[in-house]
């Protein structure tokens, strides 16, 4: 059997282990990090000089001091030091200065698909800002240009929404 667990390393207690409330704190420490992970920010490459127990950020990607050889890791400060968990496929993190959730997908850190600039889907985006309303056509003596400019004006909307790609 193994001493931690497979995803992200939680120590196993074993019976007739010395000094089990060790491992119990670890373990308690890393859960603390992940349950509902909150970064302050996904963009530090060097660690902050001062922060406080319980503060976490995503790596950058070329780290320094304290963070050498951890980039792209969750690192959390604790009463006992740094400590890095290694990212996994699916894991989400709210990064508090962007207002965003990130995502592993395996390989690295991925922006949500929420933002406040619209819906992204493969960072492309797909939904955004609401547009003001188009204008019904009137009258009705010149029917052909009025429904072209109304139509083209619902296809203009589409574009821009990103709902549908940009005429050429």
């Amino acid at each position: 059997m193994s001493d931690a667990t497979p995803r992200y390393g939680f120590p196993y207690l074993h019976s007739g282990q010395a000094q089990k409330e060790v491992y119990h704190n670890e373990a308690l420490v890393l859960a603390d990090m992940l349950v509902q992970a909150n970064a302050l920010s996904a963009t530090l490459s060097d660690p902050p000089a001062s922060p406080l127990p319980g503060e976490c950020w995503i790596v950058g990607d070329t780290p320094s001091g304290g963070w050498v050889g951890q980039s792209g890791t969750l690192a959390c400060w604790s009463e006992g030091g740094w400590r890095f968990v290694a990212p996994q496929g699916g894991m989400r993190v709210r990064v508090e200065d962007e207002d965003l959730d990130y995502l592993h997908d395996g390989e690295g850190w991925r922006k949500g698909a929420l933002r406040p600039e619209g819906l992204f889907i493969s960072d492309v985006r797909i939904v955004g800002a609401r547009e003001a309303a188009i204008s019904p056509p009137s009258g009705g003596t010149v029917v052909d240009s009025e429904a072209r400019a109304t139509i083209l004006a619902i296809l203009n909307a589409l574009e821009n929404h990103g709902l549908i790609e940009e005429t050429e």
